[in-house]
């Protein structure tokens, strides 16, 4: 039997995945949790041969689970699961550790036999996805740009921002600025939507 985790903090969603699971015959699912940080502590307890992870709950996100999985248990194999795959997640999940990479949208026997492949010691990137991590843009923006516009989002005024990032006012403008300029918008606002979107931030 293969032993399976799952974690995501959608209730409906972890009880009808451990429900297709359970329909196969060699996988068990041993525990589930509600977020990241209850998904590492269930995987110390309960010692699972791959953890199905979604990519985004609270406490700890999949990409954190992950990481941490892989310095703490690291013979436990991680898939994430996501509903908003975009190719820099899918490149962060593999520099993670992850070794399967899914698609909430994917056909119903598709997470059954990626948890095969992992536990053999295979992978498994959806075609779809690694198809568009081939042809995404880069992210111009530097590290710092990326937290200034992050914390810019709804029109957090700048002295805000500028106080949790022990920034002046003007370097906040500065880097929102160059944010703009780099992804060619016309305001803070395209800028954080077109980044969320390109998966950047």
């Amino acid at each position: 039997m293969i032993r399976v985790l799952l974690a995501d903090d959608e209730n409906l969603i972890r009880a009808a995945l451990a429900a297709l699971l359970g329909l196969e015959s060699d996988l068990e699912v041993v525990t589930e949790a509600p977020d990241g940080r209850a998904a590492v502590t269930a995987a110390l307890a309960h010692r699972p041969d791959v953890a199905v992870v979604d990519l985004q709950m609270p406490a700890l996100d999949g990409l954190e689970v992950t990481a941490e999985l892989a310095r703490v248990l690291p013979a436990c194999k991680v898939v994430i699961l996501t509903g908003h795959g975009r190719p820099p997640h899918l490149q962060r999940a593999l520099a993670a550790g992850a070794k399967g990479f899914l698609p909430k949208g994917a056909p119903g026997g598709t997470l059954a036999d990626v948890i095969r492949r992992v536990h053999a010691g295979g992978r498994y990137v959806d075609p779809a996805l690694a198809a568009d991590a081939l042809t995404a843009p880069e992210c111009p923006l530097t590290p710092r740009e990326l937290d200034v516009l992050r914390l810019a989002e709804y029109d957090t005024p700048v002295a805000e921002v500028a106080r949790r990032t022990h920034l002046s006012a003007g370097t906040v403008r500065n880097h929102l600025s160059a944010a703009v300029s780099k992804i060619g918008v016309a305001n803070r606002a395209e800028a954080f939507r077109t980044a969320r979107d390109n998966g950047w931030l």
